[in-house]
């Protein structure tokens, strides 16, 4: 099969079949990627993740404009975001164009709240399991965590803290770690 057809069908199917954004896509994306088509290694897709948190837009395709990039350069990055985008684009249409008959609808209402805490649960998942691959432990876990709550409740900016991640990455990095 034609790699940028087989690239498209991969990244359509895993935008179309997944609920909850980009984070809830990566456990879908992995699968894909990694294990059945082995387009990139799970060291690599892990670095990917990394990347694409860090850069501006959206994380779904972020990724799939990397791996695409990776297959077959600036064509392939262009029909994997394609094919990631397509399907919410055209569910988004969908919805505008009837959701006004169906906004008080108590049955659409219902559906709603029924999907909120499976989307919890898609996005947790994941990062678990990233914490897990970015050998997290619970002596490294306060990071994160102090991250989140310096955002969440201190309203600092995710940019400094981003930035200063990587600072004090780097200087871990080179200077700490070597001596240890």
């Amino acid at each position: 099969m034609n790699i940028y057809w087989q690239s498209f069908a991969t990244f359509f199917r895993v935008g179309l079949f997944t609920l909850g954004g980009g984070y809830a896509m990566i456990p879908l994306i992995q699968t894909e990627v990694v294990d059945r088509h082995k387009w990139v290694s799970k060291e690599e897709f892990l670095d990917l993740i990394a990347i694409a948190q860090s850069c501006p837009g959206v994380f779904a395709a972020n990724i799939s404009i990397f791996i695409g990039y990776k297959l077959r350069k600036v064509p392939g990055a262009i029909v994997t975001c394609l094919g990631t985008c397509l399907p919410s684009f055209i569910i988004i249409l969908l919805i505008a164009m009837f959701f006004r008959q169906f906004q008080d609808n108590p049955v659409v209402a219902s559906i709603f709240r029924g999907i909120r805490p499976a989307v919890v649960a898609l996005i947790a998942v994941p990062t678990f399991n990233l914490a897990k691959s970015a050998k997290i432990t619970w002596s490294t876990c306060w990071i994160p965590i102090v991250c989140a709550l310096a955002i969440w409740l201190l309203g600092v900016s995710p940019i400094l803290v981003i930035l200063l991640a990587a600072i004090g990455g780097y200087v871990y990095g080179t200077l700490i770690k070597p001596t240890e």
